[in-house]
């Protein structure tokens, strides 16, 4: 082994393993610092920003002129005495709740075409970025340009976002973002198998994925902060920190020259075919459904978290309330998921075992489901949030070490990572749709806590017949 400072091909491949020490100390620093950023943008952006700025364009386009004042926590709070037998509604009253209803479901089928489209394009994406950056030749090596270019093409989206007026433009903005975003994201999570020796594999993981988790948490109070003062005219804020870490990770923590790499000559046919080769071996499609399910419980249940505190709990909060309180809310579960990420990396490090911390993972993300479904209260989503907390930071850093474990093939790191960021973009696309397909049907959020506690049992079950790895 060798460190970046004096680090050579090994066996004619791109790729070194650090020593412990000063180098692999910079490269854990700088890598948790950019994952940070960009989870911030993720949190702050995706999680408040966008679904306030689609409540924003909707709101304006149901209750415009002498509408445009009314109290939709007054309305809430009437619907929940007519539906308790507690009052009766006037005719007037009556017309806002029809309006209500029908703005609630337009809020809710444009944030999840929003969000799912967004994703969509990026998992599609995500691949072919794996792909084109375990083949790309520069100085700077394989992974840096496609970081870079990420980063500039994030600020373009936010820009587009912060000034759109309208649900298409605010789509269009965020799709750029976030396929921006993960063209930073996936080489950068391609560089852990690059450099990292087997066995602190575990450690780099809980590092992401502490990286992960204070920024997500992070972003949501910055964009709450921001919000009570400047509505959703803070995008920019995001990307020019995401920018700035890019820019730093590449020049600090450098990747060798990939110049005098040799590759073989491939087809765009065989660049297609080469995506399902990881998915040909058995463990990692296992390993790989697992995750599309833990992610697609995931985002069933966060995709109206806003939403939720303002027209599931009782009593119902205000827009800017809500705001405040999601980011209070991811800011309870950071103890214990930041314990769980550190304690079971290290764990699953020393005993050799991942599928029992990822497996009791997504057994506790089902129960945690089973809270805000019997009590609709602040008090029950606190409950929720913090089991769910401790089981999705179990589960992002042991996953990530099990996924790695059974890459097929390390040479082609940056593909298979690909295809198992994939799988994130896959569930976090699919969740926003089928949760709005369960409001569409029930009218309502409260079914929607179900779902999520099916697919993440689900998940569990599909890791229980990985082999190569316990």
């Amino acid at each position: 082994m060798s460190t970046i400072d004096d680090a050579a091909p090994v066996a004619g491949q791109h790729l070194f393993s650090y020593e412990r020490g000063s180098a692999m100390r910079r490269y854990m620093i700088l890598y948790a610092l950019t994952a940070l950023a960009g989870s911030a943008l993720w949190g702050g952006v995706g999680g408040v920003l966008i679904p306030l700025h689609v409540q924003q364009i909707e709101f304006a386009q149901f209750f415009a002129g002498a509408m445009a004042s009314v109290n939709l926590q007054e309305l809430i709070a009437l619907k929940a005495q007519i539906a308790a037998g507690a009052a009766k509604a006037s005719t007037a009253q009556q017309q806002l709740l029809e309006v209500m209803a029908a703005y609630e479901s337009a809020k809710g089928s444009s944030l999840t075409m929003v969000k799912s489209i967004a994703i969509g394009v990026t998992m599609l994406m995500q691949p072919l970025v794996g792909v084109a950056s375990d083949r790309t030749r520069s100085r700077w090596g394989r992974r840096a340009p496609w970081i870079l270019i990420g980063a500039i093409a994030t600020v373009a989206g936010l820009i587009g976002a912060q000034f759109a007026t309208t649900i298409l433009q605010l789509m269009l903005g965020w799709i750029v973002a976030q396929v921006g975003s993960n063209m930073v994201m996936g080489p950068l999570a391609a560089t852990v198998a690059d450099r990292m020796p087997a066995a602190q594999r575990g450690v780099m993981s809980a590092v992401a994925g502490v990286g992960l988790l204070v920024g997500t948490i992070l972003g949501m109070a910055v964009a709450s902060a921001l919000f009570a003062s400047f509505g959703v005219g803070s995008y920019l804020i995001f990307a020019a920190a995401l920018f700035v870490f890019s820019i730093v990770f590449v020049l600090v923590a450098r990747d060798l020259s990939s110049s005098s790499m040799q590759q073989q000559a491939a087809s765009l046919g065989s660049h297609l075919l080469s995506f399902t080769y990881a998915l040909r071996d058995l463990d990692f499609r296992w390993v790989w459904l697992a995750r599309v399910l833990m992610m697609l419980a995931y985002a069933t249940s966060a995709v109206y978290g806003i939403y939720m505190l303002q027209s599931y709990i009782e009593p119902g909060l205000t827009a800017v309330q809500a705001a405040k309180t999601i980011s209070l809310l991811s800011l309870a579960t950071f103890p214990g998921t930041l314990i769980a990420m550190v304690v079971t990396g290290r764990w699953s490090d020393r005993i050799k075992r991942r599928k029992p911390f990822v497996i009791a993972a997504s057994f506790l993300f089902a129960a945690s489901m089973i809270v805000p479904f019997l009590w609709p209260t602040l008090a029950a989503l606190y409950v929720q949030f913090i089991l769910a907390g401790l089981a999705i930071g179990t589960f992002l850093v042991v996953d990530q070490a099990l996924l790695i474990d059974v890459l097929p093939d390390k040479g082609a790191a940056g593909r298979d990572l690909g295809m198992g960021q994939f799988a994130i973009n896959l569930g976090q696309a699919l969740g926003p749709v089928v949760a709005g397909l369960v409001l569409s049907a029930t009218g309502g959020y409260r079914m929607i806590w179900i779902a999520a506690l099916l697919f993440a049992l689900l998940s569990a079950f599909a890791l229980m017949p990985v082999k190569r790895v316990r």
